[in-house]
């Protein structure tokens, strides 16, 4: 049965979407059949994974508003073993449509339910925002891997994001865990940096991750190209970072 992992932070620019994209590629290569839902209207883990948003025939946003089942919105990706439901700027409008359905909290955990067992893990990339979608996410979700960024303002609005959890978890869905902190954009130089990552660490102890994503030119780069960074540059430091934090996932759930 596959892992539910939702990535959310309601701030933004924070490093989800390059999470999401890289650490999928990261969890394919090392033989896990990953799929990732693009859950931002923005649609830059679409993009980020080759596929092109302007000629999509169906999406995340057909799914959710019934127009189409769920395996007719998989898409392929350039790695083996990685699949992708994409979103469009349509996804905007489906909160409004969605607010008449029953359960509407639920509709993402019914959509996922038939295709669960065909992944070893299965991504969500949360919009910056706690609005229905993200409700939906959460509720779907068996964790939520939370990025942080190093820098001044890191940990506002993380009180508020813990919240939402919590009233999920009493409310919605039990089962919900906090995966983990996720340290991004980190550079060792920068004494900031350095005392965020002290001042994580103290908060959230054993619930930060090990592995740190470091600023990294060539993790900047290449969702431009439509590839995540293991196939636009493997020795990557971003790569690098990636594959550690994936295998850091799979030696914590198996």
């Amino acid at each position: 049965m596959g892992k539910i992992i939702a990535l959310a932070n309601q701030k933004g620019g924070v490093g989800k979407t390059t999470t999401s994209i890289n650490l999928a590629a990261s969890l394919a290569t090392l033989e896990k059949t990953v799929l990732v839902i693009d859950a931002d209207p923005q649609a830059n883990a679409s993009s980020g994974l080759g596929v092109d948003v302007n000629t999509l025939e169906t999406s995340l946003y057909e799914c959710l508003i019934g127009e189409c089942g769920v395996k007719d919105a998989i898409y392929t990706t350039d790695i083996e073993g990685l699949d992708i439901i994409p979103s469009h700027i349509d996804l905007v409008g489906a909160e409004i449509e969605m607010l008449n359905i029953d359960n509407r909290e639920k509709v993402i955990t019914k959509l996922l339910a038939p295709i669960r067992d065909e992944y070893d893990y299965i991504l969500i990339d949360c919009s910056p925002s706690l609005g229905l979608i993200t409700v939906n996410a959460l509720t779907a979700a068996d964790s939520v891997i939370i990025p942080v960024q190093c820098e001044y303002f890191a940990l506002e609005g993380i009180g508020k994001l813990l919240n939402t959890i919590k009233i999920i978890k009493s409310k919605l869905n039990p089962r919900l865990e906090i995966e983990g902190f996720l340290l991004t954009m980190y550079d060792s130089r920068l004494r900031l940096a350095n005392q965020i990552y002290d001042e994580v660490k103290r908060h959230f102890q054993e619930l930060v991750f090990k592995t740190v994503i470091q600023r990294n030119v060539k993790l900047s780069e290449s969702p431009s190209h439509g590839l995540p960074v293991i196939l636009y540059d493997a020795e990557s430091t971003g790569s690098k970072n990636h594959l550690a934090l994936a295998k850091e996932i799979i030696s914590k759930n198996s």
